[in-house]
């Protein structure tokens, strides 16, 4: 795609997309000459302009009006032209000093994320917790409900803890729950959820017998509540930022992106896609196979430690976003939730 523009039409791409980043306005030739050193007459730049406009780079949304780029504009900006700088100490000093983890469960983590990633770089910021088959137990609890229902409270070695409701004989004791709860804890943790699922399946393949009835018991509780259910974990703030955006200031649109913040199996499939390659994936528009972010874009990075447990974290706004602020934090802000992790698991 490089080779398709020669560098003066180049440097007017970059331009226009730089202006109407800022501005939310289309932009104009005089506009073009007035802000940038070019020593190109308005003339020379319209023509420019019109030649990137029948190449796909650029549109004109009025009769008269100036031009704004297109999705293939984006792209061709964000491969092409894009310079991404490294975070200075002092911004990076700056960004970890907005977070406030100190005492946090790992959820809670997770939520505070996405709400400064939100504040920072002015859109939505989603956060996808990591999935619970690749989490490390730690700690399990069984708590009675009503009859028949226990609460089970699941603890990962990173700190992220999953609540959930099962059937359950309706004779097991508080004490027998307690017990059940020690063996497992015992018997399990360290262990990923794929080898404690190993375990569990093969010790109730083999012979009843071997085990006495609370052991028994155990093995069948821990199977119902480590089953995953595929109900990942995503947190999403600053939807308001959003809907403040000029590009969805309609009722209509306001409707299509409110509905697609609260479809969470939505963010979930695009935050998903994110964790098949290392670093920044930047999604724009129908790139994200989802016509209902069509005129979105989608900056994301994965997160993880050395055991495994893997989420995504990402920024949604506008196209017209500005990617040299927003790539940078999400860049280092998932170097620093894989630090956190890390750290939790040692």
């Amino acid at each position: 795609m490089a080779d398709e523009l020669n560098e003066r039409s180049q440097n007017i791409l970059e331009a226009i997309v730089k202006d109407y980043i800022a501005s939310a306005e289309p932009v104009g030739s005089r506009a073009i000459t007035r802000r940038h050193s070019f020593n190109l007459s308005p003339a020379s730049v319209r023509n420019v302009m019109s030649d990137l406009e029948e190449m796909g780079f650029l549109c004109s949304p009025h009769t008269s009006a100036g031009r704004i780029p297109t999705e293939k504009g984006f792209h061709y900006y964000i491969d092409s032209l894009l310079q991404v700088r490294d975070l200075s100490d002092a911004e990076k000093q700056n960004l970890l000093s907005s977070y406030r983890f100190q005492g946090m469960k790992m959820d809670d983590v997770m939520q505070e994320v996405g709400r400064v990633m939100s504040g920072l770089a002015n859109y939505t910021g989603l956060v996808m917790a990591p999935k619970f088959a690749s989490t490390v137990f730690r700690q399990i609890e069984f708590i009675r409900l009503s009859h028949g229902r226990l609460l089970v409270i699941y603890v990962s070695e990173s700190g992220l803890v999953q609540n959930k409701v099962i059937d359950a004989d309706p004779s097991l004791t508080n004490r027998e729950l307690e017990q059940i709860s020690n063996y497992l804890n015992r018997e399990l943790t360290g262990m990923s959820i794929p080898q404690v699922r190993a375990k569990i399946a093969k010790q109730l393949q083999q012979e009843r017998s071997r085990y006495d009835q609370l052991q028994k018991r155990a093995l069948n509780l821990s199977s119902a509540a480590l089953q995953d259910e595929g109900q990942e974990l995503v947190f999403v703030s600053g939807t308001s930022l959003m809907l403040e955006q000029p590009e969805f200031s309609t009722p209509e649109q306001m409707k299509r992106i409110l509905r697609t913040l609260e479809s969470k199996q939505q963010l979930i499939e695009l935050l998903d896609r994110s964790q098949q390659a290392d670093g920044v994936q930047i999604f724009i528009g129908n790139q994200s196979s989802h016509a209902e972010i069509d005129g979105c874009s989608l900056i994301t990075s994965k997160f993880s430690n050395k055991k495994g447990a893997i989420g995504t974290l990402g920024v949604i706004g506008p196209m017209r976003m500005d990617y040299s602020q927003v790539i940078p934090i999400v860049d280092f802000t998932a170097q620093l939730v894989s630090r956190i992790l890390e750290r939790e698991a040692e």
